[in-house]
């Protein structure tokens, strides 16, 4: 069981370390974005990523493939505290980035129940209201594929390969609805 978790948590790291060297600045891609506008198309997008300072992978993806921005974009960061509960006034942090850009912090202590579609009603005291049903939830979605000469020795890197394929939704634990949600792919190589 030992080797199992550490697997998981090593082969974490590696992936983490992988996404943070291909990472581009928020600020400075929006800026790029706004002497070159994409064509804006109605509702919401709010694309999830761990780092606020860095572009989703997934807002790449979108801009990519479908040569398209939301009228309305929210980067969305959901961090964990190391306390039992998070109270509602502290739950959130939200900031205008200009041209109807936001970034939204979602904070949950240990033992909150991840709701992100409540915390998003919270935003309505603030200024930014949702309509869930005009909301779409861009999720990044890694492929690990092993390669020779990397990370972690061959075995192991198949298992946590294996173990990512099988591991619950990100969408699941936070509660996101399910016709809402539009899962970007992309390979990772350990």
């Amino acid at each position: 069981m030992l080797l199992v978790m550490l697997t998981w948590r090593r082969g974490r790291e590696i992936v983490m370390d992988k996404i943070r060297a291909l990472a581009i600045d928020l600020k400075s891609c929006l800026s790029a974005l706004s002497i070159s506008p994409p064509v804006r198309v109605p509702g919401t997008a709010v694309f999830l990523v761990p780092n606020p300072d860095v572009v989703p992978r997934s807002f790449l993806h979108n801009l990519a493939h479908n040569k398209v921005m939301h009228e309305r974009v929210v980067f969305l960061t959901v961090l964990f505290e190391e306390i039992p509960y998070v109270s509602g006034e502290e739950r959130i942090s939200l900031e205008s980035l200009g041209n109807a850009v936001w970034r939204l912090s979602v904070r949950y202590g240990f033992m909150d129940r991840t709701d992100v579609p409540a915390a998003l009603e919270l935003c309505r005291a603030k200024g930014l209201e949702f309509e869930i049903m005009e909301t779409s939830f861009f999720l990044s979605r890694e492929k690990i594929i092993s390669t020779p000469g990397e990370g972690m020795v061959q075995w192991r890197e198949h298992m946590f390969a294996a173990m990512a394929r099988n591991a619950s939704s990100v969408a699941d634990y936070l509660n996101l609805p399910a016709n809402r949600v539009v899962e970007m792919g992309a390979q990772v190589e350990i």
